[in-house]
Formats: C-alpha cells, sequence, structure tokens
C-alpha cells in the first residue's frame, strides 16, 4: 500500500495541566503509529492566544505532526482527533514534493547555522611586542 506524506496541525486546550497535555499528545503520536503511520518530526509550538475563541477557550496549545501514512490511515487518526474531548480544531493535509523540498532545505541551512554559531579560536601565526616594533628598521616612505 502506497504511503503519502502528511502535515497534522492540532490545537489542545491550554486550560488543562501540562501532564494531562503531554499524555494527549502521546496518545495522538502512539494513534498516527498504531494506524500504520511513521512520524517524521513533531513541532510544539506551545501555547498560544487564539485569533478568536474557540469552544470559550482564548488560548490553544499547538502541536504540529509530520507523518507519512497510508491513504486509508487518515480517517482513523482524525477520528481519535473528533473523540479526545481536549482538542480544540485539528486540520491535516497532504504535503506535496515541493513542501517536502522546502523542509529539508530548511533543516539543512538549521543545522549551518548551528554550525556557524560554534565559537572559533583564531590563534596569530606571530605575536607582535613593542620591543619588536622597536627593534625593526623604520619603513621607508
Amino acid at each position: 500500500m502506497r504511503k503519502h506524506n502528511y502535515e497534522s496541525a492540532v490545537i489542545i486546550n491550554a486550560a488543562i495541566e501540562d501532564e494531562q497535555i503531554e499524555a494527549i499528545v502521546n496518545k495522538l503520536k502512539d494513534a498516527i503509529t498504531v494506524n500504520g503511520g511513521e512520524i517524521t518530526s513533531v513541532d510544539v509550538w506551545g501555547r498560544k492566544r487564539l485569533a478568536y475563541q474557540i469552544k470559550k477557550s482564548k488560548i490553544g496549545y499547538y502541536v504540529i505532526f509530520q507523518f507519512e501514512a497510508p491513504v486509508t490511515a487518515i480517517a482513523q487518526i482524525e477520528r481519535v482527533y473528533r473523540l479526545e474531548e481536549s482538542i480544540l480544531r485539528f486540520l491535516t493535509i497532504q504535503l506535496s514534493k515541493f513542501a517536502l523540498e522546502y523542509f529539508a532545505d530548511q533543516k539543512q541551512k538549521a543545522a549551518a547555522a548551528q554550525l556557524s554559531e560554534t565559537p572559533v579560536v583564531v590563534v596569530p601565526e606571530e605575536v607582535v611586542t613593542e620591543e619588536a616594533v622597536a627593534e625593526a628598521p623604520a619603513a621607508k616612505e
């Protein structure tokens, strides 16, 4: 069976405890893997203010899942989303090859930026002292 790449954005009610949110995120990860999916990345944005109230909530906890799964698994995964009362909204989209290339490029840029942030120590080959300058012949102008 052919697998496609998907991205699923989930907004969880931020009014619940952090331990409960972690349990819900783990439950969603299990739902993806049990239905034949392979999670490629999980991006936790955390608590963010919503643009408008959803089910009387002004703040939501955002989690973005990227995964590879068969087409038939999406219905079961979204069923788990609907049955979980703490989930305010969700959206699952199929990623195109251009989106996958973009994400791969962003990963490479992040890795390069992380490497460039490491401090580089430059050691001079020759240390010039005042005595060496005084002993040197005067430069002709």
